[in-house]
């Protein structure tokens, strides 16, 4: 295959002891893993070793009723990340964050902090949080409205930007022969007062290496595209097929030029659930030994989140029941439209449905060797597709490890992809600029037009 001049990003989103929600029980993990510090940190060293852009944490705010079998989100993610940071020197560190159960002040410092520690690779993946059980943890009866949910969660990102910039970047002086700490002018208050927060500012926390946090997102429903389309410098996705990719890609492309922005600005990546095997047969039985450690009232309950249905006691070798317009969905709206096609597109029975989200949720999952999952990547960049990939390794350390030293090297050979770093930043592995204080810019104008 011809070598590409332009090469795509690759993302490490980390889970538990893996993606699959039947790693913990399969031969290559060890469940107690899920709960040391140190496994996490190899895992980061590993895709650092891979010379990946990042590694990424999503995260729950509640338990939900599926702990009997399995439960996703052991660690707040931004403390995991600063223990992660030390270990390593480049690989970015993205922390999955919610809008919805937290204050904007908090969380920005929380994220300034990591930037700090990492020197400069921090980011935060921006959720609003639609999950029920997560309501109840925090005084409400039930989920807010969708809607409601994006309403906030643009100003609390307008709130927090206006925070990382309350330093400018030069306002730190250290004389230590005056005595001067810093430059009162070049720290400012935000004096915030919006519909929903009140923020005087500054922020306890001078400007970081990256000037604010690289900003991630992962909604697919209109109102989750047109918040990328504003505010997101990478998108994490769901398609299974090429054409629904390069469907999503050109939509949301298209946005962000109508919000105003170079698309080359946001980077699309979707997820997958990488298989390896020496042959593909090999792969494909790899694949089936997980499917067959799968427990039914786990995924059951996990489908009935996903669609709002109680699917509990309903017939596994049954298609799905009637299931409610999306326009009742309260949650992930993106989720719930991915789940219902595929079931309906291909005559799934529940039991066959559980088996195909099992390895990802409904990110496509890929059983193949090393060379066949290139391929595949390389066909859904050079077809506008994608701009890069958010791996899922089904089981950890060892489905990350593969992929990094037998996949990674037909990308590189490629020239797909990078074969030592040429950055220290999160920003600098997107190739996306450092953005500008915008109290230094207003200073700046004022300065010329004086």
């Amino acid at each position: 295959m011809s070598q590409s001049r332009k090469q795509f990003h690759l993302n490490a989103f980390l889970m538990g002891v893996g993606h699959h929600e039947a790693a913990w029980r399969h031969p290559r993990t060890e469940a107690h893993r899920v709960l040391d510090v140190k496994h996490f940190q190899e895992l980061a060293q590993i895709a650092e070793r891979g010379k990946l852009d990042s590694v990424f944490f999503a995260d729950g705010l509640a338990v939900g009723p599926r702990v009997e079998h399995n439960t996703q989100a052991i660690f707040e993610p931004v403390t995991l990340l600063s223990a992660m940071a030390v270990v390593t020197e480049h690989v970015g560190l993205i922390a999955t964050a919610s809008t919805g159960y937290n204050e904007p002040f908090n969380l920005a410092r929380k994220f300034a902090s990591l930037d700090h520690i990492s020197g400069g690779r921090a980011g935060w993946n921006i959720v609003t949080s639609g999950g029920a059980d997560e309501a109840r943890n925090f005084g409400y009866d039930d989920t807010p409205d969708h809607a409601g949910r994006y309403d906030r969660a643009a100003e609390f990102v307008d709130v927090a930007v206006s925070l990382w910039d309350s330093w400018e970047d030069d306002a730190i002086e250290l004389n230590e022969e005056s005595g001067r700490f810093a430059d009162p002018a070049k720290v400012h208050t935000v004096d915030h007062d919006g519909e929903r927060f009140t923020v005087r500012g500054p922020l306890n926390s001078p400007r970081s290496p990256q000037g604010r946090p690289v900003l991630v997102q992962a909604g697919s429903s209109e109102s989750g595209k047109n918040f990328a389309a504003r505010y997101a410098e990478a998108v994490f996705t769901a398609q299974r097929t090429l054409a629904e990719g390069q469907a999503f890609y050109r939509d949301l492309k298209a946005r962000v030029v109508k919000a105003g922005r170079d698309p080359q600005s946001l980077k699309v990546l979707p997820g997958i659930v990488p298989f390896i095997g020496e042959t593909e047969e090999e792969a494909k039985a790899l694949e089936q030994e997980f499917t067959d450690l799968i427990s039914p009232a786990y995924s059951l309950r996990q489908l009935s989140n996903m669609l709002g249905v109680d699917l509990t006691e309903h017939a596994l070798d049954a298609p799905l029941p009637p299931l409610p317009p999306i326009e009742q969905i309260q949650g992930n709206k993106s989720r719930y439209q991915l789940v219902k096609d595929l079931a309906e597109n291909e005559g799934l029975t529940v039991r066959q449905l559980i088996g195909k989200l099992g390895g990802g949720r409904g990110h496509r999952t890929f059983a193949g060797t090393p060379e066949q999952i290139a391929d595949e990547l390389q066909l859904w960049f050079e077809q506008e597709a994608a701009d890069g990939f958010n791996v899922m390794p089904p089981y950890l350390p060892g489905g990350l490890e593969g992929f990094t030293t037998k996949v990674v090297p037909i990308l590189q050979e490629r020239g797909l992809f990078r074969t030592e770093y040429t950055a220290t930043t999160l920003r600098g592995h997107y190739g996306l600029d450092r953005p500008v204080s915008r109290y230094a810019a207003v200073a700046e104008s004022d300065a010329a037009t004086a």
